[in-house]
């Protein structure tokens, strides 16, 4: 076993868990399901092809800015004749524009260390470095920051967040003497400190992404407020300095 870490940061992410086409929700973290399908996309795999080949992979994820909640008034097919507005799935035309309500977190950004098989790690890596689809933040319109794959091939991905990766800068955290406290989700129960975690149940397991067949199962995440060293937080300043410094440096 051996782990890969992601850093998923940019203006926009939507991570949607229970959307549909006139609420687009996000969850306050990325889920299993839209990582999963980031890996499919860059493999190149069709949509009718099995998630069960990631099924193996296990996600811990590092807050490192949870963002702010936005939400955009959406409107398609607005301002045209009856006849050449959007068509329903009887071939009828709607008749007037479609309005929507899209959720984003903006500025948010996330850690996240993906654990599994030595050969799939490898591979998805692979793939991320030289995608068949660009890899994006829940939606297409919301582009990741860089870096997007800070190491590979790391011995304890987990451990990294709690000891190595820069920690991106947030407002509202405070130092506690030596310390700042971050928020993980892991998808086991923490080995460390079992008792200090918040069970939560979301719908992000992918059984099936077929565009006519989408199926997602419920997942168990375990949260904790982990003390972080206060040296791992940057200033905004020298972020992308640190973290190029990691991507060069990371432990295999």
């Amino acid at each position: 076993m051996s782990g890969l870490l992601l850093r998923l940061a940019g203006p926009l992410q939507s991570w949607g868990e229970r959307s549909v086409f006139t609420h687009r929700d996000t969850t306050a973290f990325p889920t299993r399901s839209a990582l999963t399908g980031m890996f499919a996309a860059a493999e190149g795999r069709d949509r009718t092809q099995d998630p069960a080949h990631y099924a193996d992979l296990r996600f811990t994820v590092r807050v490192d800015r949870p963002g702010l909640p936005l939400t955009d008034y959406h409107t398609v097919g607005g301002g045209l004749p009856p006849r050449e507005t959007l068509i329903t799935s009887e071939g009828k035309h709607k008749g007037a524009a479609v309005i929507s309500h899209r959720q984003y977190l903006a500025d948010a950004v996330f850690v996240i260390a993906v654990t599994g098989p030595d050969a799939t790690v490898v591979r998805i890596a692979e793939a991320l470095e030289h995608p068949i689809w660009a890899p994006f933040l829940g939606r297409r319109a919301c582009v990741p920051d860089e870096p997007l794959l800070l190491a590979a091939g790391i011995t304890d991905p987990e451990q990294e967040l709690l000891t190595s990766v820069p920690l991106s800068p947030d407002e509202a955290r405070r130092p506690t003497g030596n310390t700042v406290h971050v928020t993980f989700l892991w998808d086991r129960t923490p080995p460390h400190r079992p008792e200090t975690a918040t069970a939560l149940d979301i719908a992000d397991q992918p059984l099936s992404f077929h565009p006519h067949n989408r199926r997602y199962g419920l997942r168990r995440l375990y949260r904790t407020e982990e003390p972080l060293p206060a040296t791992l937080a940057a200033p905004r300043g020298e972020l992308r300095s640190r973290l190029l410094d990691y991507c060069l440096g990371a432990p295999a």
